[in-house]
């Protein structure tokens, strides 16, 4: 397919959400603009947190295929165990898997100082740990669990890798985003949910608007570093958690969802770009730089946008300063 007319699809599909979103965008698109996996994979090394099924998994197996040294992260010993072997049953480079719950600060801190403690560099890490809840759940240390784990365990992780100079100097931070970020316009006051009213649909959309804001923060701040930040949008994928957090749309669209794997593929394709390509701070789909916004009323000028991501940066700081005062 020529260029002129991919691009035409491209803006077809985009159009049209349902068509992007599903497997049918994902297979028009690698078809006609004939996609070919990253070439920079080699020799990399990969954190991938959320590692043990769905979107993680599907991206640690294909990015060990293509020659990366991949660190698995995940909560349940046995699930790790497993990933750890599948992943190691197809690599071209070294496996290891590392235990903790990305909803806790005191997991993250101590995640972060095992990483530090190794003698390598972090090319490429991966935020994919999520969590699509139906009720209203605090972790341990008092946080609701949807925006710890999807926004301040991300922080804590990736700023305490940036200060120890653990991400090389050419590292990139991709964060696995969602669809659902669209219906939400950012707001750092209405952040973190209470049990009155609790939607815990909205909360990760919410969480996800969020973080597209908090990569823009990280390339005001250390964008000039040589290093990258990137926001995915997989498209609609079938996972275990679409299937727990939206059982009637899984069913509903079930036979359009993508694959783990189709849905990882703009995260393995950023992961394997030359060192400072692309430019950082954008919001990607398949393979393309997106809009943040599809609804007018969730549309931020970008001033506000910065001071949006600045505020929800400054908000993260006191939530993590109070977790561990608390103890």
């Amino acid at each position: 397919m020529s260029r002129r007319w991919s691009t035409l699809v491209d803006r077809a599909l985009e159009a049209s959400v349902v068509g992007s979103f599903t497997k049918i965008g994902s297979s028009l698109r690698a078809q006609g603009e004939e996609w070919a996996d990253p070439e920079h994979l080699v020799g990399r090394r990969v954190v991938i947190t959320g590692a043990t099924s769905g979107i993680g998994l599907a991206a640690a197996l294909r990015m060990a295929r293509l020659g990366a040294h991949v660190h698995l992260v995940g909560r349940n010993p046995q699930k790790l165990r497993n990933a750890e072997h599948q992943v190691a049953a197809v690599s071209e480079g070294d496996v290891h898997s590392h235990l903790c719950d990305f909803s806790r600060c005191h997991d993250t801190r101590a995640l972060a100082a095992e990483l530090r403690l190794s003698d390598f560099r972090i090319d490429v890490l991966v935020h994919n740990a999520g969590a699509l809840l139906s009720d209203f759940t605090l972790t341990s240390e008092g946080v609701e669990t949807t925006v710890a784990t999807h926004l301040l365990n991300p922080y804590l992780l990736t700023e305490a890798l940036l200060a120890s100079g653990t991400l090389a100097s050419t590292g990139r931070v991709i964060t696995m985003s969602s669809g659902g970020m669209y219906t939400q316009r950012a707001n750092v006051d209405a952040l973190e949910m209470t049990a009155t009213g609790y939607s815990g649909s909205v909360a990760y959309a919410r969480a996800k608007r969020a973080q597209t804001l908090l990569s823009q923060y990280w390339t005001r701040r250390y964008g000039s570093t040589g290093r990258g930040f990137h926001v995915v949008h997989p498209g609609w994928v079938d996972t275990p958690g679409v299937d727990d957090g939206l059982p009637l749309f899984s069913k509903v669209m079930g036979p359009l969802l993508r694959s783990p794997d189709q849905g990882a593929d703009t995260l393995v394709w950023l992961a394997g770009q030359a060192d400072g390509e692309p430019a950082s701070g954008q919001f990607w789909h398949d393979r393309h730089p997106r809009s943040l916004y599809r609804v007018a009323n969730t549309r931020l000028s970008p001033d506000q946008e910065v001071e949006c991501g600045n505020a929800i940066a400054t908000w993260c700081d006191r939530k993590i300063a109070a977790v561990f005062a608390a103890k």
